[in-house]
């Protein structure tokens, strides 16, 4: 795949660049975090969550919301699925990292999606990204691993809330405030397989 940088232009339509942000605590914390030869993710972490950077992250970025800091570490060089949530998601790229992303729109109606539409883009260490509400994404990919700090809005990503509702509009509804469409060979288990084409690898 094409490694675009994330400072190009064609990566507006997905996200925007943070600066301004004191990542040396997060990137403190991170040293102990593993790096499995899998994915490893780790929804809130309190110790990130209780440091200074985390209340400029809830108020210049999340409005004042409630937040979770957590990490997404391992090795991974292929796309396997790509979810999105109903706001923005800030990863920090703690070392060099690459995301594969697409636009929610391009989701057909029966929920289906052209993986040839995915770019990749080349994150380097250090960089604040934000991805919008209608980027997809999924695990980070790297040639020699990654260690991805991720913030979003408290409880995402947590066990599903048991509910009475029954509706179509759930079936990609795989934790909290969690859509995802799955590659059949990545054989995720109870997964809608929606993603059609070639499993994007570096």
């Amino acid at each position: 795949m094409e490694l675009i940088p994330v400072t190009d232009k064609r990566f507006r339509p997905y996200g925007k660049i943070w600066k301004d942000f004191d990542l040396s605590g997060l990137e403190k914390e991170m040293e102990k975090a593993p790096c499995p030869d899998d994915v490893v993710y780790v929804a809130s972490v309190p110790e990130m969550e209780s440091l200074p950077v985390c209340e400029d992250f809830r108020i210049r970025v999340f409005g004042g919301l409630p937040i979770e800091i957590g990490y997404c570490n391992g090795h991974n060089k292929k796309l396997n699925a790509l979810e999105y949530h109903r706001n923005s998601e800030i990863n920090i790229a703690v070392t060099d990292a690459v995301l594969m992303l697409g636009h929610l729109w391009d989701v057909e109606d029966d929920n289906t999606y052209d993986t040839s539409k995915v770019e990749a883009f080349f994150v380097p260490k250090g960089t604040v990204v934000e991805m919008y509400q209608t980027t997809l994404h999924y695990a980070p990919a790297s040639e020699d691993g990654f260690k991805v700090i991720v913030i979003l809005p408290k409880e995402t990503n947590f066990d599903t809330v048991p509910t009475s509702v029954k509706h179509d509009d759930l079936k990609l509804l795989t934790a909290r405030n969690k859509w995802l469409i799955a590659h059949p060979d990545a054989k995720i288990e109870g997964a809608f397989n929606g993603l059609k084409g070639v499993n994007c690898e570096l």
